[in-house]
């Protein structure tokens, strides 16, 4: 399951509705890490921001951590707390992670937010939370702390040692607590969570049955097929959830999200946002981050989902959320098409270029800077509009938070 968007589609919400659909062996998540924020509510009343464990917890659904997850210890431990807070005994007991999983430490997250202050105007919208910072070490040190290492004190000790010190080396003080005390703390987290071998669990959990891949941010922040340079670093598509099923011999539905309105929570691009939408369609659960700044609302961007859809190399069916959001807002619409220049054509189509082609995409960013919605249209049914639109089936249709707000459409969700 991926994001077709900037990110805050409802992942959470439907994952939580998968898992209460039927027999579910384990949420897997294959990206990002704890930047990550899908929202559950429960039928009674709860609510849990998930951020590392699987959105299907509440029902009791394990967690398996991919080797593709930025594993932050700290804040995993402050996310048990609050699951514990709300009725879940033992969210650990739930918890597999891959050793092979990035480790992100409190000199990452210094490292990350001073990067964003020296960019001043400009900056990329980031979290703050070290995650794109642990994947651009790890690219540059092979030696970058792994899941695996808290089991071994002594590398553990070599390895933090050396992340604090080389960004201290290339920034100047990071501040952060001593490397004994991040030690300790990482040590004690790998004696109470179980760290595996990632293919041989991976194997097991799907050869046992149905699994959930839950992906997080969206796949307008990707890495490579984003509006650079405002993306997340990690892969939002469905590739690495792909290559984990390949090595264990397994496929899946392809599942996209969207909302009936088009969201983006940082900078960059977002040709569609009407400030008075953001007025009309507060979101709770987002506001102005100190990091990431204001949360941005704008007309569903068909173009730009279109695009999406193509660079994630198509989808099996859609799950349309917010779809209660029109009767609230009579002036929201689609926008089907842009406009870039007075008497220019207008463009329906973003064509995608090579991965890994950033440059390539620095010039869409711009293009898409000086796009504005060539006309607004504002359908009968929309759920079916935006599928007709993205040329992919309706399966789940979502009119609240909770899981009687859901509607699934067909069964082969189920197979």
């Amino acid at each position: 399951m991926v994001d077709l968007g900037y990110g805050d589609a409802g992942k959470g919400t439907v994952v939580d509705l998968l898992c209460a659909d039927g027999p579910v062996g384990a949420v897997i998540r294959f990206n990002g890490g704890a930047q990550a924020a899908h929202n559950v509510v429960t039928s009674d009343g709860r609510h849990h921001t998930f951020a590392q464990f699987g959105s299907g917890t509440l029902h009791g659904v394990p967690t398996h951590l991919s080797r593709f997850v930025v594993v932050d210890p700290l804040a995993l431990a402050a996310e048990a707390e609050q699951l514990n807070a709300i009725g879940v005994p033992d969210p650990f007991g739930l918890l597999t992670i891959d050793a092979e999983a990035l480790l992100s430490t409190p000199w990452h997250a210094a490292a990350n937010r001073l990067r964003e202050l020296g960019r001043g105007a400009g900056r990329h919208g980031s979290c703050g939370m070290g995650v794109g910072e642990t994947m651009a070490y790890a690219l540059r040190h092979a030696d970058a702390p792994r899941a695996g290492d808290t089991l071994d004190p002594t590398r553990l000790r070599h390895r933090l040692t050396a992340v604090r010190d080389r960004l201290t080396d290339e920034l100047g003080d990071l501040g952060g607590p001593p490397v004994d005390e991040v030690v300790s703390v990482f040590r004690a987290f790998g004696s109470i969570v179980s760290i595996v071998d990632g293919w041989s669990t991976r194997r097991a959990l799907l050869d046992a049955g149905r699994c959930v891949f839950e992906g997080a941010q969206g796949v307008l922040l990707d890495e490579w097929f984003g509006w650079h340079p405002y993306t997340t670093w990690s892969t939002t598509t469905f590739a690495n959830a792909e290559t984990l099923l390949a090595e264990a011999g397994h496929g899946a539905l392809r599942l996209g999200v969207v909302r009936t309105y088009t969201t983006r929570h940082g900078a960059g691009p977002l040709v569609t946002e009407d400030p008075a939408l953001t007025a009309a369609l507060p979101d709770r659960h987002n506001g102005t981050g100190r990091w990431q700044g204001p949360f941005r609302v704008g007309h569903f961007d068909a173009v730009a989902h279109r695009y999406a859809v193509e660079v994630a190399g198509g989808v099996d069916a859609l799950a349309v959320t917010h779809l209660d959001a029109p009767d609230r807002a009579p002036e929201l619409r689609i926008c089907p098409e842009y406009a870039l220049a007075p008497g220019a054509p207008t463009l329906d189509r973003l064509v995608p270029g090579g991965r890994g082609d950033l440059a390539y995409q620095e010039r869409l960013t711009a293009l898409l800077a000086g796009a504005r919605p060539a006309r607004l249209d504002r359908p009968a049914r929309w759920a079916s509009a935006i599928g007709a639109l993205l040329d992919a089936p309706v399966l789940i249709e979502s009119y609240g938070p909770s899981t009687a707000d859901k509607r699934v459409l067909g069964r082969a969700l189920a197979a």
